[in-house]
C-alpha cells in the first residue's frame, strides 16, 4: 500500500502516559490489519515505552542543537535515538526553528540514520526546507492546523505548488501533506496533489473512535 500516515500525538491528555501507549498499539493494530504505514510521534517521555510495545516507527517531535553536556532542559538528539525514535520533527508550527537550527537538525538526524521530516507553511519556505536535504517536507499552513478544514481541500495550490517546487530544488525529498486532514478523502487528495502522505493530529486524537478514523484514512491511500 502506498502512501504515508503521520500521526503527530502532540501534548494532547488523550496521548499522555498509559493513553499514548493504548494509541500507538491502535495504530500499530490498524497497520497490521491493512498493510497501511503508519507513525507516531509521541511526546518525549512516552517514546521508550511506546518504542518497545509496537512494531511500527515511532518518532521525536523535535530536538535541539545540543551535543552531550549541560544542557538542562534540552532535547539531546542522541537520547532521542536511545529512547527508540527513527525519525523526527522539525521547524513544527508550534515550535519553529531558524533556518539554521533546520539545517543542523537534519544533518544530525542523517548522521544518526534517522529521517527527518521538516514542516514548512508555504511554498517559499517548502523550498528553503528542500533545499537542506530532509527526507520528507510537511506543508502545513497554521491558520488550517486543527481546524478540522484540509489543506488539500481548501488549499490545493498550495500543495500542489510545494510538490513541484520541492521537487525542482531537490527530486529525492517526499512531500506530505499537513492541516485539517481528518478523513479518508482528505488523504485521497493530499495524494492526488502529488504528496506521499498525510501528518495530522486531532483528527485521530480528538475522535470518539478513533480506531474507525484511522480506517477510513487508510481507506484514502493507495
Amino acid at each position: 500500500m502506498d502512501g504515508l500516515i503521520v500521526l503527530n500525538y502532540k501534548t494532547y491528555d488523550e496521548t499522555t502516559g498509559d493513553k499514548a501507549v493504548a494509541l500507538a498499539k491502535l495504530c500499530d493494530s490498524v497497520s497490521r490489519e491493512t498493510g497501511a504505514k503508519i507513525i507516531v510521534a509521541p511526546q518525549f517521555t512516552d517514546i521508550y515505552r511506546i518504542s518497545r510495545e509496537v512494531s511500527i516507527p515511532v518518532y521525536g517531535q523535535h530536538i535541539d542543537d545540543i551535543k552531550y553536556g549541560g544542557n538542562t532542559g534540552s532535547i539531546l538528539p542522541e537520547a532521542v535515538k536511545a529512547a527508540g525514535a527513527s525519525g523526527c520533527l522539525l521547524n513544527h508550527s508550534e515550535k519553529r526553528l531558524k533556518l539554521a537550527e533546520i539545517d543542523a537538525g537534519i544533518q544530525k538526524l542523517r548522521s544518526m540514520g534517522m529521517v527527518s521530516i521538516v514542516c514548512t507553511n508555504n511554498v517559499a519556505v517548502s523550498v528553503a526546507a528542500a533545499a537542506l536535504g530532509p527526507d520528507y517536507v510537511a506543508i502545513e499552513p497554521p491558520e488550517l492546523i486543527g481546524s478540522g478544514i484540509s489543506v488539500a481541500q481548501a488549499k490545493p495550490e498550495i500543495v500542489s505548488g510545494s510538490v513541484a517546487a520541492v521537487k525542482k530544488v531537490n527530486p529525492n525529498v517526499r512531500v506530505l501533506c499537513g492541516a485539517g486532514i481528518a478523513k479518508g478523502d482528505d488523504v485521497k487528495k493530499a495524494l492526488d496533489l502529488g504528496t506521499e502522505g498525510v501528518l495530522l493530529a486531532s483528527g485521530v486524537i480528538k475522535a470518539k473512535d478513533q480506531r474507525a478514523v484511522l480506517l477510513d484514512l487508510v481507506k484514502g491511500l493507495r
